[in-house]
């Protein structure tokens, strides 16, 4: 008899703790999260990575030895779409620090080479 009241008073405290818990039990709150949220943000932060590289002097000099005009580079870059801008972006992050400024200016230079021959910009007046 003694065996059954202990396995019956065990049952009742793991019932109890059970009950307890259930109601301590969070619940998660979700919502729906546009697409222009999640693209906008990516977007922001691309243009944001991008103008403080192209905000260096030593990429301001550079670029005005190749004849881009500085005023001129952020009306270029809104109208790069999401996934230009996200390449540019990481090309730029993952250009070593220092030594290769060149390959960063080519690669806007590059976009920018793009961006004419599309018709988007006009770089070389036509005449």
């Amino acid at each position: 008899m003694r065996t059954t009241s202990n396995w019956r008073t065990a049952t009742v405290a793991v019932l109890a703790v059970a009950i307890v818990n259930l109601g301590l039990a969070s619940t998660a709150q979700a919502g729906i999260v546009g697409t222009s949220a999640i693209v906008s943000t990516a977007r922001d932060s691309d243009l944001a990575s991008i103008r403080t590289q192209l905000e260096r002097a030593d990429v301001r000099a550079q670029m005005e030895k190749m004849g881009v005009d500085g005023a001129n580079v952020d009306l270029r870059l809104s109208t790069l779409s999401d996934g230009e801008l996200h390449d540019l972006a990481r090309q730029m992050q993952n250009a070593p620090a220092g030594g290769d400024v060149l390959v960063l200016i080519g690669a806007v230079f590059v976009v920018l080479i793009i961006l004419e021959v599309v018709g988007v910009i006009d770089i070389f007046k036509r005449r």
